[in-house]
């Protein structure tokens, strides 16, 4: 009912100041009462921080040596620079008063002209607690360059492929080129480190160089590897006229043009071994030729050539004297018929 009263003398009071234009009009203080204001107790509380953490580096080399001078730079999760510093004599480093998280490690200079940074990595703080890294820094890799000779006139050879390594672990496999040479890198574990070199495939025309090899190469130092080889022995090859022939290089002689030997008189001597007969031989002269020429055996051939000269020699011989015997029976004859007719006429 109050307000009802109140909203009513509102509205007359708008009304006549509508007509005359000069009343004014506040409300009572009690006509619109105040909010509560809320006690001092009920504000919130400021939360507390988080405890902070820390990272401890501890830099060394392969050989097991503190590296001072080694660079690190240190990002949040946001790629925010954390925090920067270099390790000391000891190899040592702290980034400290960290808030928990992921943060990135970069490593931007191993501080050794010998040793490689190592690649970045993600370390996580804790509240509260220390993270610990121990880093290793590798040597940088020895360069190696290899050279295949000639044993007698050194010159450079292509396709030589050798093993380069240490112990009994492989390291590297190198091949000449078309200059006769190859390089590579070849990682060392200490500031001299020894290896071997062995050839597997000698280059073509040459005898493989079996024996290993050793050498010794510091970190990021230049090494000059040669391996010599000596030429394959070759056997001449054998000339096609050399070859050995069944059919004979020479022709034999005929029998015609076989040299006769004549006695000094120019008459021929008589063959040896053949039976002359008699003046008085009772042999009509074809007999004794007949027999004195030796028959061909059944089934054989005929002999001919070189081996037919003494039997003809030695018939012609045999009809020689067959005819002087004639010849001289016949005078015989003839003497003995002469010596009658005078006897004959002289009775």
């Amino acid at each position: 009912m109050h307000a009802r009263f109140v909203r009513g003398a509102v509205r007359s009071a708008a009304v006549a100041a509508a007509v005359t234009g000069t009343l004014t009009w506040a409300p009572t203080a009690t006509a619109q009462p105040s909010e509560p204001t809320p006690p001092a107790s009920a504000a919130p509380a400021e939360t507390p921080a988080p405890d902070a953490g820390s990272i401890a580096i501890t830099k060394k080399d392969a050989a097991g040596d503190a590296l001072p001078g080694a660079a690190f730079l240190l990002l949040d999760s946001t790629g925010q620079e954390s925090g920067r510093g270099k390790t000391d004599a000891q190899g040592k480093l702290t980034f400290p008063d960290l808030a928990p998280g992921v943060y990135r490690l970069k490593e931007t200079s191993s501080g050794s002209p010998l040793h490689e940074v190592v690649a970045d990595q993600d370390v996580i703080v804790t509240p509260g607690a220390t993270t610990r890294l121990t880093i290793t820094d590798p040597f940088k890799a020895a360069k190696v360059l290899l050279q295949a000779k000639d044993d007698k006139t050194g010159k450079l050879l292509p396709g030589s492929t050798v093993n380069i390594g240490t112990g009994s672990e492989t390291l590297l496999t190198l091949t000449t080129g078309s200059q006769g040479t190859a390089t590579g890198e070849l990682p060392v574990t200490s500031r001299k480190t020894e290896f071997w070199v062995k050839q597997m495939k000698a280059p073509e025309g040459y005898d493989l160089y079996k024996p290993a090899k050793s050498f010794t190469a510091g970190p990021g130092a230049p090494v000059t590897v040669t391996v010599t080889n000596a030429k394959t022995a070759t056997t001449p090859k054998p000339d096609p006229s050399d070859k050995p022939t069944d059919k004979p290089t020479s022709t034999p002689s005929k029998p015609e043009d076989k040299p006769t030997h004549n006695s000094s008189d120019g008459t021929s001597p008589a063959p040896t071994g053949s039976a002359t007969p008699s003046a008085d031989s009772s042999l009509p002269a074809a007999a004794a030729t007949e027999e004195a020429t030796p028959k061909t055996p059944d089934g054989s051939l005929a002999h001919t050539g070189a081996d037919a000269t003494p039997w003809l020699l030695g018939g012609g011989g045999l009809l020689v004297a067959t005819g002087s015997g004639a010849l001289i029976a016949a005078r015989r004859r003839k003497s003995a018929v002469t010596a009658q007719d005078d006897n004959g006429e002289t009775s």
